[in-house]
């Protein structure tokens, strides 16, 4: 389908011999593959259409976007779409009754135990991908909870009822029954993750060898199903006893965190081998915070502080408010350089400095968004080649205060010692060490401790994730809007397939602990520690314009969301496209950055680039000193809402790929 006359334009390049220079071609409309959805009253967009339509049902029954966005992410969590209910929340508010953006951080924290010595003594270079050991608490109903009472306004039994029926059961998609079928090996290893995700696991062997439900066929979580009811029922017990509704949901908060439904996690965790505890539970809290922003020629923009890679995006936009992007041209191989250089030394600052601010040392934030910092690591970009070598700054030379670890940062190297040790290998063979198997969700171990199996003499290594499918893993995305003013902006994530599901609740457990470093030359402020957040990918975004919303934007991904949405944003603000255009658009990758999953791998120099991306732009590249590799996609799915103020309606866009999918009114 071809969109609506756009308000700006995609330019085209063609690059002439005579001087060597680039001309801009006459501007035409790009033409996009979904049309812009336009909403007068509100729009919904996120992973999954069964999601979106979740949405509109709350909208239609009188909600605002707080609530629709909650309802997504019940439904989104449900369907495992590279999340589930044992992950974790992030998200962006707009607060229209008193035009303010707060963060929500509803990341879950380290358990008891868990320490970097812990991990080191079981043979490990970073904490484990997945299985028992690499859970941190759960963050998502806690999340979805604490945004519904403070800026939502209806009931948990309204915004839970489609999660409530599609756990009852609703026709499985292929890309996700799919998806269990490639993991069935992995989901053995859990009792009740085979049982729920491997229906047919018990008749495979004499049908067409098929464990996972097939496409279309209604996928149904009974033990999912009961916990939601009781979430729902403990809010109806306390509304019955003349509790506010506040109260209401802060009963169905302590069920899930200190009542029988955190009893049956903990029991499922600790028969696996896990560490969540019940105190880890009653401890961990949602924090309601203030994000960071900068402002990009007059444009606020919004994100996360530290505890994710947010403000990453924000650097790379102080750094290239100092270069004259338009001219270059869109996607020129001078443009493509700049903005590479720009993240490389964002991101290389993000790799050291980022981790949880509720721990000490305190980040440099300061420092880190300084204009002046920007404007320093600007001029240290070589305008002709690539520099392999990016390197973390020193941001405290622009705020108070001394660098603590400035003999870490003199040693601090862009490829991780581990990735030199495992590279491509990337595992280390279980077999070699029972306690690796415990760790990665084989039969769990503990050295004298009874109560315990023992571990699996299988020597088949666990399967992990490749480097590529690391670098964009997790994480779905999640845009609501309304006409009365509310906007919300979530990428929530964790407990995605294979996912350890923990007793008979039906909650997956997160994966997050994977993001934690266990060396301090590579970050000394992502160590982990009980209570402590890993520094995360998920990085939600929103733009303001003279104090009112201009953008919503999010993607999903791992390590390359903040890569995707600086050009998403790009896009509209330098180059003029609408919504749908920017999030269809080409985008390129870096993988200079260290990964934050696996072996924390670094590639430096290796750039992907679409193949749309002309040959004569990548032929340019690779004299530059780059390694280009061309892909047919190069971002993961962004959505994203452009507030028109001339009309006072709402756009909504969603990248062309994937199943993302919105609806507006």
């Amino acid at each position: 389908m071809i969109s609506t006359p756009a308000p700006g334009f995609r330019l085209r390049f063609l690059v002439l011999a005579v001087a060597g220079v680039s001309i801009a071609a006459p501007a035409i409309a790009q033409r996009t593959v979904k049309p812009v959805l336009h909403g007068r009253h509100w729009v919904a967009v996120t992973g999954k259409p069964l999601a979106a339509t979740a949405g509109a049902l709350i909208f239609a029954r009188g909600g605002n976007a707080v609530d629709a966005a909650c309802a997504m992410l019940a439904a989104t969590s449900t369907m495992w779409d590279t999340l589930g209910w044992g992950g974790e929340t992030q998200a962006l508010i707009f607060d229209p009754r008193n035009n303010e953006v707060v963060g929500i951080n509803a990341l879950g924290t380290a358990p008891t135990g868990a320490s970097a010595s812990f991990y080191r003594e079981r043979g490990f270079v970073y904490p484990p991908e997945y299985g028992p050991l690499a859970a941190v608490t759960p963050g998502t109903p806690g999340g979805l909870i604490v945004m519904l009472a403070d800026y939502g306004t209806m009931s948990l039994a309204e915004v839970l009822e489609p999660a409530i029926q599609m756990a009852d059961g609703y026709p499985i998609e292929r890309a996700q029954a799919d998806n269990m079928e490639r993991r069935k090996e992995v989901l053995q290893e859990w009792p009740d993750s085979a049982r729920v995700f491997l229906p047919h696991l018990s008749s495979s062997e004499e049908g067409d060898g098929r464990a996972a439900p097939r496409a279309g066929e209604i996928f149904r979580q009974p033990d999912l199903l009961d916990t939601l009811r009781k979430l729902v029922d403990a809010e109806a017990a306390a509304l019955k006893q003349g509790k506010t509704r506040e109260q209401a949901l802060a009963a169905a908060y302590d069920r899930f965190y200190r009542g029988d439904i955190a009893e049956e996690f903990v029991r499922g965790s600790e028969d696996l081998g896990g560490l969540v505890t019940m105190a880890d539970l009653d401890r961990w809290q949602v924090h309601i915070e203030e994000p960071v922003r900068t402002n990009y020629r007059g444009v606020d923009v919004y994100k996360l502080t530290s505890w994710v890679q947010g403000p990453v995006m924000l650097q790379a936009l102080n750094i290239l408010e100092n270069a004259d992007l338009r001219p270059m041209g869109y996607n020129s191989a001078r443009y493509i350089h700049t903005l590479y250089q720009a993240m490389n030394l964002a991101f290389a600052d993000r790799d050291f400095y980022y981790g949880d601010p509720y721990y000490p040392p305190e980040e440099p934030l300061e420092g880190l968004l300084s204009k002046d910092y920007a404007r320093a690591r600007y001029e240290s970009i070589d305008r002709e080649r690539n520099n392999e070598n990016v390197r973390p700054g020193n941001p405290y030379d622009f705020q108070e205060g001394e660098n603590p670890f400035l003999d870490l940062l003199e040693q601090w190297t862009p490829i991780p010692p581990a990735a030199d040790a495992e590279g491509e290998q990337g595992f280390q063979q279980a077999s070699a060490d029972p306690r690796r198997l415990h760790a990665l969700g084989r039969a769990p171990v503990r050295p004298g401790e009874q109560g315990f199996q023992q571990a699996s003499a299988d020597p088949r290594p666990l399967p992990r994730l490749t480097y590529e499918e690391a670098f964009v893993a997790g994480t779905t995305s999640i845009q609501a809007a309304d006409a009365a003013g509310w906007v919300v902006s979530v990428t929530p994530s964790g407990a995605w397939i294979p996912a350890v599901i923990a007793g008979r609740t039906g909650i997956g457990m997160s994966q997050r602990m994977q993001s934690f470093v266990l060396d301090p030359g590579l970050n000394p402020y992502n160590l982990p520690e009980p209570g402590k957040r890993p520094r995360a990918t998920l990085t939600p975004g929103m733009a303001l314009l003279d104090g009112s919303p201009y953008l919503s934007f999010a993607v999903q991904g791992g390590d390359t969301q903040d890569q995707n949405l600086l050009q998403f944003f790009l896009n509209v603000v330098e180059f003029g496209m609408n919504v749908q255009q920017a999030a269809e658009a080409a985008n390129i990758t870096s993988h200079q950055m260290q990964s934050s999953f696996g072996a924390h791998e670094s590639r430096p120099g290796d750039i992907d680039v679409r193949r749309d991306v002309p040959p004569w732009v990548r032929e340019e590249l690779g004299r530059m000193g780059y390694r280009v590799r061309t892909l047919d996609r190069t971002s993961g799915p962004i959505t994203a809402i452009w507030f028109d103020r001339e009309n006072g309606t709402m756009w909504g866009g969603a990248s062309d790929f994937g199943e993302d999918y919105g609806i507006a009114w």
